[in-house]
């Protein structure tokens, strides 16, 4: 496998193991936790309370699940194009891209499917939004973006 192709299959598969895993945890949360219901998962520190957020992050734009849902199709196809037309060099890009189209399509596909995204994850210590792993994914990618812009920079490529 030549390491143009794997450039662009690696950050794809991350993205597609993302997508899955934001998927089964949402449909679990559907079939075992009722809505409002909250659930220790690590006492004083994450609990489980599922919610339907119509909105974005924190709630904005709530009430518009459609044209988030398009934002989130736009999102994921340019990073799509992106990762097709100039493969990620490096290991922060490839997690980067593969995290945030992974987080991007696990919303998108709530905002088509349901007009909302399941939310299902709450910290406890601090006043946080609920959120899910296709949020997870997102939060990461974004870290994994400043990793690589404050890497020296003949270390950010090999």
């Amino acid at each position: 496998m030549t390491r143009t192709l794997r450039q662009r299959l690696n950050p794809l598969l991350l993205a597609a193991v993302a997508v899955g895993l934001d998927q089964l945890s949402k449909r679990w949360a559907v079939e075992n936790l009722a809505s409002g219901s909250i659930e220790p998962l690590l006492p004083g520190l994450l609990q489980l309370q599922r919610v339907s957020n119509t909105g974005a992050a924190f709630s904005l734009f709530a009430g518009a699940p459609n044209q988030l849902g398009l934002v989130s199709a736009l999102v994921s196809l340019g990073l799509l194009f992106w990762i097709l037309w100039r493969p990620p060099a490096g290991l922060w890009n490839v997690l980067a891209l593969g995290l945030l189209l992974g987080g991007a399509v696990g919303n998108g596909i709530d905002r088509w499917r349901h007009g909302a995204v399941v939310d299902f994850l709450e910290f406890v210590p601090i006043h946080f939004p609920i959120f899910n792993l296709a949020d997870v994914a997102i939060n990461l990618a974004v870290a994994c973006f400043l990793i690589d812009l404050l890497r020296p920079h003949a270390d950010r490529h090999p």
